[in-house]
């Protein structure tokens, strides 16, 4: 029974975080300039979350420029936002910008946000021990094209094993990461390759075995799992993205130095979004499994290129142009 009404909760979650997608405005005056953050409510997002929570944004941008939040519950639908206008700039998986990038060069990588913080979790009745056991299994992730479908397919490459959809013998099943415990426990997949902190609560709520922790699933800690995304117009204005890297970067340094404090935040933010509450515990679980920082690492981005290439999701792989970070070097003094 607890475990049932764990799940119910988590999927509340979810539901409540893609509702959430309406957004809500921060402060600012009715003529003033607006920008539209986007994010999703994720540990992952948590500097896009500690910038908002400690007013960073609202202190780089200045009254005059009004605030607007968006969330999400995936990269397909932020960046189907950017495509509309109704996100400027905002967190991300880079799986889902390169490859929108790929098709329409209007979007930019301009910071990095989170490293690792993905994990590769098999379900108690799949009994596999082995990242070769994969073979003939269903793995879910959380979108088609997503970075952890693309981390999986780079793990599954290094075994010699590859997806059904390209000719191999592991299915790639799309499901939300708020459902994948759900998943579980009605043996409907065997494994998840999925972000935090579901991974944690695979294991602790679910019984899920830990196939590849997050410093050893794809490319380890070099894994690029979440990078601030801007597009060409808001790129044209230099203040407005000083503002934004000002603030980013501000948020990372208090989230290094004051990692407790941030989780709270994380908490806080989530509750009031979705009204519901993270357990502290697995937060700060899942927080030691992943690495905030404004580093891009540019060859792992052209590795996931490539990888989507070779998936299909994208003609080519030329993402020369993608990753702009002149002006974070600049307020970094780099």
């Amino acid at each position: 029974m607890k475990r049932n009404l764990f799940i119910l909760g988590v999927i509340s979650i979810a539901a409540l975080a893609i509702v959430s997608g309406c957004g809500k405005t921060e402060k600012g005056a009715q003529d003033s300039k607006e920008v539209n953050i986007g994010y999703f409510p994720n540990l992952t997002h948590i500097a896009t979350i500690v910038a908002l929570e400690k007013g960073y944004f609202t202190e780089a941008f200045g009254e005059d420029i009004k605030i607007n939040t968006k969330t999400v519950s995936n990269g397909g639908l932020f960046m189907e936002a950017m495509v509309t206008k109704s996100i400027d700039v905002g967190t991300v998986g880079p799986g889902p910008l390169l490859n929108f990038y790929v098709k329409d060069p209007n979007y930019h990588i301009i910071s990095g946000a989170v490293n690792g913080g993905a994990v590769l979790v098999a379900s108690e009745h799949s009994t596999i021990k082995e990242l070769a056991e994969l073979d003939g299994k269903k793995v879910a992730i959380p979108v088609i094209g997503s970075t952890q479908d693309v981390m999986l397919r780079k793990a599954l490459k290094d075994v010699g094993l590859k997806p059904t959809s390209n000719g191999g013998t592991v299915e790639m099943f799309a499901a939300a990461p708020a459902d994948t415990a759900t998943l579980f426990v009605q043996k409907s997949v065997d494994a998840a390759a999925t972000q935090e902190p579901w991974g944690y609560i695979l294991e602790t709520q679910a019984n899920g075995q830990l196939l590849l922790d997050w410093e050893s699933f794809a490319w380890g800690k070099e894994s690029t799992n979440t990078v601030v995304a801007a597009s060409k117009k808001f790129l044209e204005d230099e203040e407005l993205v000083n503002a934004y890297l000002t603030a980013h970067v501000k948020a990372v340094a208090f989230i290094e130095q004051n990692p407790e404090e941030s989780q709270n935040l994380v908490i806080k933010h989530i509750k009031e979004l979705t009204g519901k509450e993270i357990d502290k515990t697995e937060l700060e679980a899942a927080f030691k499994r992943l690495k905030v920082t404004t580093s891009v690492n540019e060859e792992v981005i052209q590795e996931m290129a490539d990888i989507s290439k070779e998936a299909g999701y994208v003609p080519s792989s030329d993402i020369e142009g993608l990753i702009q970070l002149d002006q974070l070097k600049s307020i970094e003094g780099k």
